[in-house]
């Protein structure tokens, strides 16, 4: 080692010693000052400096002053993770959408027999129960179905028909087309985007049977120059079908309302009055169907071979929305010396049908709905008419 370098260490060593010196008297002077070393944050700086004073005798003395510049440990915050808010995070938004479910809904209402006969007080009372449709009315605003079917009958037309009636249904045709015409308004109202299809059952076709029969020279008159409007004397004319957009099947009994390539819903011809009009139709369908016109609720299903394996077929009845106590005219029915309906107790059953379907694959879902005494249940909510 060279002179040079023992001289370096040799100088290194005194300023080691001078620096732990320097450190010794700094602990002491925060201890003399009653600054405990746990509450000392950060030292910042620190200064060595000497100053040089006389004695008594007037010789001169040096002096090592230090001067340390710190902060405490509090002003730096708690020793723990402190919460803060999360750093913003932005995430690139997905693509994907909602996939909108490929099932839809029907809803089908049986035969209303919307009609009137009067009092005795010459008031009005209607043939159709405006508790039940009500009811079905308040089914069909929460499902908010894509079709609303009407299976026909909806009309009563006593007055067009071929039975001997009473002077207390004279007069009331233009009360049931006011009435028919706002079932279509209140439909349209609640169902804005949905199909509604009317199939004319036998009492809608009552009426051109009529005009034929009794003034076939006014038999299918239109507007003047509305060669496709219907004809003024017949139900979509008179309903205002076309305010409404209110498909109308005329042609009973052969109107057919296709709800998937499986199931189809019909007024109805047959007629099994003391058995099952379900079976009728099963033993002449090839598919399913709905049906009208027995006022009665029914469900059949049947099982067959067919060249893809096992074949079931539905033939099901909604059953009725008109009154079922003997206000509708009927073979059953009776009346009073004025010619007023008696109440009576009619094998008829009301409610409608709800069927979630599938386009594509044909496959459908039948369900019942009973409606007592203007009231409902369906999916565990009450309906009250």
């Amino acid at each position: 080692m060279s002179e040079f370098q023992k001289q370096v260490t040799k100088q290194e060593g005194k300023d080691k010693k001078v620096q732990r010196k320097a450190i010794g008297k700094i602990a002491t002077m925060l201890e003399r000052n009653g600054i405990d070393l746990d509450e000392v944050g950060t030292i910042s700086r620190i200064s060595l400096y000497q100053t040089v004073t006389k004695n008594e005798d007037g010789e001169a003395e040096h002096h090592d002053l230090y001067g340390i510049q710190i902060s405490p440990s509090w002003e730096n915050g708690p020793e723990w993770d402190v919460i803060n808010q999360s750093s913003p995070i932005k995430l690139q938004p997905s693509k994907a959408t909602r996939k909108q479910s490929e099932w839809s809904t029907a809803v089908v209402l049986p035969d209303m027999q919307i009609g009137y006969f009067r009092r005795s007080d010459g008031e009005l009372e209607p043939t159709h129960d405006e508790s039940a449709i009500n009811v079905a009315l308040e089914i069909i605003k929460d499902i908010k179905p894509t079709q609303v079917v009407m299976v026909g009958d909806n009309l009563d037309l006593p007055n067009f028909g071929k039975y001997r009636l009473s002077p207390a249904f004279a007069q009331t045709t233009q009360a049931s087309i006011d009435r028919a015409t706002m079932l279509c308004a209140q439909l349209r109202s609640i169902v804005p985007d949905a199909r509604i299809i009317w199939i004319a059952g036998n009492h809608e076709e009552r009426m051109p049977n009529y005009i034929l029969d009794n003034a076939s020279a006014a038999f299918g008159l239109k507007q003047g120059n509305k060669p496709d409007s219907f004809p003024v004397i017949s139900v979509p004319f008179l309903c205002r079908f076309e305010d409404y957009s209110i498909e109308y099947l005329a042609g009973y009994p052969t109107g057919t309302h296709w709800i998937t390539e499986r199931l189809r819903v019909i007024h109805g011809n047959k007629v099994a009055s003391n058995g099952s009009t379900a079976h009728k139709y099963l033993a002449s369908e090839k598919t399913s169907v709905i049906y009208g016109h027995i006022h009665r609720r029914e469900w059949a299903e049947r099982t067959r071979e067919d060249y893809d394996g096992p074949k079931t077929v539905l033939a099901a009845s909604p059953g009725c929305l008109s009154r079922i106590d003997g206000a509708v005219p009927s073979t059953k029915g009776s009346v009073d010396l004025d010619g007023r309906p008696l109440t009576v107790v009619e094998d008829w059953q009301q409610g409608i049908a709800v069927i979630p379907y599938h386009q594509k694959s044909g496959e459908f879902v039948y369900e019942q709905i009973a409606i007592r005494n203007s009231w409902a249940m369906w999916r565990g909510k009450e309906y009250k008419g």
